[in-house]
Parts: structure tokens; C-alpha cells; sequence
């Protein structure tokens, strides 16, 4: 009885601390999250037609952002950092590894469309950020601080909606939208666009006209981009 008693007011203390720190639970990735789809078959629908069917409304005021409203830090996900295994995911077959971490391997970073080479973690630390598709602020400015913790915490740590970017790109674009920033890269330009489409209506978020009118100039030139991961 007093085993009973001792675990029911153990669980009592512990959802009187989420309830009064919410953003303190943060829920564990699955497995199958970890390799993430962001490759498109035939079967996925155009990029174009996902966009018609986005809202089109004004930017919410960016009263209340936090980045901790999404997430405290990066997951681990099968005992490594969600961080490293995105690495590795745009690393490929060149990634070396010790341990979790990538400590070397050849790429081509898409937002430069440059092919480099590092050969220590901390070249990687240096030269490479993990950027959101779709930034954080843009995403609370339209439809995120809407969501369920959980569903924005889905939407942070989706591997859909993460890149391995040039650092000084990725702090150039900052919270930018498709109206304000593109990648230098014009080559991945399509793909970046249909990304952000893809992530935005699995998260049902949605799209400024100037927004929804950049990606359109640019999707008009490759019509037949399809969505990902939908």
C-alpha cells in the first residue's frame, strides 16, 4: 500500500512540473524519423497544385515567439544528436564517423551549390549550420503558434523541414520567406521551394501572397517539381 501511495504522489509531483514547465517535455523522435523521405516519386503530387491549395493570409504578429516554443534542444534519435544524423543524411556515403559524429567526408552544399571537403568535426561546427526550410519565426507568423507544443515540436525536429547549410547563407536568410530570401544556388531553388510548400501544408501553415507569388514564378519554370514527403 505505502509502494502504491509513494508512486501515485511521485506521479503527482511530475505532472504538477509539466503543467507549470510545459516546454520542459520535449517527446522522443521515432525511429523511422531519423531517415527522413525528402526524395519525390511519381506518385507525390506537383508542387504547384500543393500551393493552390495553401492559405493565403498576412503575417500574425511575432508577439510571444520563443525558439523554445518548438523545441529546448536537438533530440537524440537512436542514441546520436538529430543534428549529426542530418549531417550525415547530406554527407552520404563519404560521411566518416567516430561514434555519433561526423568528422569527415565530401558534399555539395546546396544553398552555395558548392562540393567541399572536411576532414575534423570542428571544420563541420564551423562551416555548417542545420537550417529550418522553413524558418521558425516565419512558421509562428503563420499558423505555428496555433499548433500543439507537440505538433511544433514535430514540425522543428522534422527531418523534411531540416538542411545542412552554409553557415554564413543560413544566417543570411535568417527568418526569411520566399519573398525576401532564396538560396544563391539557383539550381536547388525548385526543390527549396517545393520543400517549403511540402512542409507547410503538412503542418498547416500558410503563405503570404508576395510568398505564395515567388514560389509560383519560380515553380512555373519547373512544373512538373513535385511535393515531398506528403
Amino acid at each position: 500500500m505505502r509502494r502504491i501511495v509513494g508512486g501515485l504522489s511521485a506521479l503527482a509531483i511530475l505532472i504538477t512540473y509539466l503543467i507549470v514547465n510545459p516546454a520542459s517535455y520535449q517527446p522522443e523522435p521515432s525511429s523511422a524519423s531519423s531517415e527522413p523521405k525528402t526524395t519525390t516519386n511519381s506518385d507525390a503530387p506537383l508542387a504547384l497544385d500543393v500551393l493552390e491549395t495553401l492559405a493565403v493570409k498576412g503575417r500574425a504578429p511575432k508577439t510571444g515567439y520563443a525558439r523554445t516554443e518548438f523545441y529546448q534542444t536537438w533530440p537524440t534519435v537512436d542514441g546520436c544528436s538529430l543534428r549529426q544524423r542530418i549531417i550525415k543524411r547530406e554527407v552520404g556515403d563519404s560521411a566518416k564517423l567516430d561514434g555519433c559524429d561526423v568528422v569527415g567526408g565530401t558534399f555539395t552544399e546546396a544553398y552555395t551549390g558548392e562540393t567541399r571537403t572536411y576532414t575534423t568535426k570542428s571544420e563541420f561546427s564551423k562551416n555548417i549550420q542545420i537550417d529550418h526550410i522553413v524558418a521558425l519565426s516565419d512558421a509562428w507568423q503563420k499558423g505555428a503558434q496555433n499548433l500543439t507544443a507537440d505538433e511544433r515540436y514535430g514540425f522543428a525536429t522534422d527531418p523534411l523541414n531540416l538542411i545542412a547549410a552554409d553557415s554564413s547563407q543560413n544566417q543570411q536568410k535568417s527568418d526569411g520567406d520566399a519573398a525576401t530570401w532564396l538560396p544563391k544556388n539557383k539550381a536547388f531553388r525548385c526543390t527549396y521551394v517545393a520543400r517549403q510548400v511540402s512542409v507547410k501544408k503538412k503542418y498547416n501553415l500558410w503563405v503570404t501572397e508576395a510568398e505564395r507569388n515567388a514560389i509560383k514564378n519560380i515553380l512555373t519554370a519547373c512544373p512538373d517539381e513535385r511535393a515531398v514527403g506528403l
